[in-house]
């Protein structure tokens, strides 16, 4: 989920056609949809549709199902929603407004069978939402969206992405200084570390995590037991495996600028990973017509060592910048944070 400079020049390559090819299938009519989690009750896939950092060009929460790939708005909707207490922090200022503009998201169910969506915002404000997802009980295989909460984020954090933990709280990667984006961007592709993994409990606020600063921190995920945080050190080029309690790195890979990370249902990590050089990623947010033809890697990863099998290498398919892939059934679903498509490529995994 890659948020830089503004465009400094034209972007040769624009990937504009919308049929398979090589085993991907893609399917247009979306928005920059970079980030995605699947809700299993309905089996619809929620993806963030991310506009600009500065809110000047909003985005949109919207759902899909595997079979009928066309985005439904799910949020900005046109009724009001009433904060539920627990969901985010108790000093939340209300909804977001219509500059909304989402970016990491991720789905928990709660301890009393409810399902959170967290989503990072940054349209108008800097924010972490809290929405519920649930079945509508009025319409066989709909689901609902409900804002519920937020938590407001302090200086200097600048969010990327986040996982949701057991307690309603979370970890998210906070990449730079928001006020302070070029010359941090330019120190981490030199390799100064710019951010690290901040955690926010109901009881206990804001900490950093200890031994989780890297150059530009990206996607993120942890284990079930909360004991582990995997952390996409985007300049540094490494996929990492850290101890929440002490800190220590267990495991690294290296990985070109990876982005998101998902868990696939083998138990491995998918990560999604940008071959294309900076000038190129950046020229990106520049949005046309089509995807951007940013070359991409998914790589599967074991989450013990992190040891890294590549499950798809081509130029040569009709995707491009590619932010993550997540598996649903025996299909990975990709995102893109520059494009008009999502795309689907077969993945089946051992039971």
């Amino acid at each position: 989920m890659l948020g830089l400079f503004a465009c400094t020049g034209d972007v040769s390559e624009w990937i504009v056609d919308c049929d398979a090819h090589n085993g991907v299938e893609p399917f247009c009519g979306f928005s920059n949809p970079e980030d995605l989690v699947h809700f299993a009750p309905t089996g619809h896939l929620i993806a963030s549709q991310f506009g600009s950092l500065d809110g000047t060009r909003p985005g949109n929460l919207v759902s899909f199902l595997p079979d009928d790939p066309q985005p439904v708005i799910l949020h900005p909707a046109t009724d009001a929603d009433a904060p539920l207490q627990g969901w985010g922090s108790a000093d939340c200022p209300g909804p977001p407004g219509p500059a909304f503009s989402p970016r990491g998201l991720d789905l928990i169910e709660r301890s009393n069978g409810r399902h959170a969506l967290l989503v990072i915002n940054h349209g108008e404000r800097e924010a972490v939402e809290y929405f519920e997802v649930e079945v509508d009980a009025g319409a066989q295989g709909a689901m609902l969206l409900s804002w519920r909460g937020c938590v407001m984020l302090p200086e200097p954090l600048f969010l990327n992405d986040l996982v949701a933990l057991a307690d309603g709280g979370f970890w998210a990667t906070h990449m730079y200084s928001r006020d302070a984006e070029i010359s941090s961007v330019l120190k981490a592709v030199f390799g100064t570390d710019t951010g690290w993994v901040v955690e926010w409990r109901p009881q206990t606020g804001f900490y950093e995590l200890p031994g989780t600063r890297a150059p530009m921190p990206n996607g993120i995920a942890r284990c079930a037991e909360e004991r582990h945080v995997y952390l996409n050190a985007y300049f540094a080029g490494e996929v990492r495996r850290i101890e929440v309690d002490s800190g220590e790195v267990l495991a690294s890979v290296a990985v070109p600028h990876p982005d998101n990370l998902t868990w696939a249902g083998d138990g491995r990590l998918l990560v999604a990973s940008h071959r294309s050089g900076l000038r190129q990623i950046v020229e990106c947010r520049e949005g046309r017509v089509g995807t951007c033809a940013v070359a991409f890697s998914i790589l599967a990863l074991d989450p013990e060592d992190l040891t890294a099998e590549v499950l798809l290498e081509r130029d040569d398919v009709p995707m491009g910048a590619v932010s993550v892939a997540l598996q649903v059934d025996d299909a990975l679903w990709l995102g893109t944070f520059a494009g008009d498509r999502v795309a689907r490529m077969a993945y089946e995994t051992a039971d």
